[in-house]
């Protein structure tokens, strides 16, 4: 409030007076902040604790996991979840009112986007936890492939004409931010929560190097998945590549 009061002073401001543009700034914002914390530590982990720990001796683990590790993954997965949950909450506004610009229902695309994107987890998860993949570049490819089928998928059960650029690049793009928290809450948390419990009570698991692997596939994975949602995220209001309607709600 105190910026604002500043920048009134400054130059005429003009806030919105409707509550619906309020909201989506509001979400917006939030999904922001809490994108930043959850991707940011995720960065922290594949690029700097991942080659860190491999150092570190084995006496030294249970502190770090306590006083380190621990917290991060607090930030980690609850950052995640405002993210997404905010996120998805913008992106349904925004479906809603495209549908009733468009004289359509907004069905179609919910309905699409949480079952294609869960299927890409489920078939992941089946592939890590289930088969025991892990191998990271065989796991890479068949990603790759899963995203970009889902991707096409979307778009081609979307293509109505209503659909603005915003809805569908979201669709996308959100898609694998949907798929990231499931891996954070599927794989990347639990095995952790194992492999951290066992050590601070002096009893690692006997699997502990198989959870860390599987997890370290998860993170990684969503490491590089988040170098496109990040791309489809900011193309949806300033990319308009999937189409020429704009909506303004």
């Amino acid at each position: 409030m105190a910026l604002l009061s500043l920048l009134a002073l400054a130059a005429p401001v003009m806030l919105p007076g409707d509550s619906n543009t309020n909201i989506l700034m509001l979400l917006r914002w939030v999904h922001f902040l809490a994108g930043i914390t959850w991707i940011g530590i995720l960065y922290f982990f594949n690029l700097v604790n991942v080659p860190f720990m491999k150092q570190v001796d084995a006496g030294m683990k249970p502190k770090i996991f306590e006083h380190l590790t621990g917290p991060a993954l607090w930030w980690f997965r609850w950052g995640a979840v405002v993210t997404v949950l905010a996120g998805i909450t913008y992106w349904m506004m925004i479906g809603s009112t495209d549908a009733s610009n468009g004289a359509a229902s907004p069905g179609t695309a919910f309905g699409s986007f949480f079952a294609i994107w869960i299927a890409v987890f489920a078939i992941e998860y089946v592939l890590i936890k289930m088969v025991g993949l892990n191998k990271g570049p065989i796991l890479a490819a068949i990603m790759a492939l899963l995203v970009t089928a889902a991707g096409w998928l979307f778009l081609s059960l979307n293509s109505h004409g209503w659909e603005s650029n915003r809805l569908l690049s979201i669709g996308i793009g959100g898609g694998m931010g949907l798929v990231m928290l499931l891996n954070v809450w599927g794989i990347i948390w639990p095995n952790n929560k194992k492999v951290i419990n066992g050590t601070l009570a002096g009893s690692p698991p006997a699997d502990a190097a198989t959870l860390g692997r599987q997890a370290f596939l998860a993170s990684r994975a969503n490491a590089w998945l988040s170098l496109p949602m990040l791309f489809f995220m900011a193309a949806a209001s300033h990319y308009p590549m999937f189409t020429n309607i704009t909506t303004t709600p």
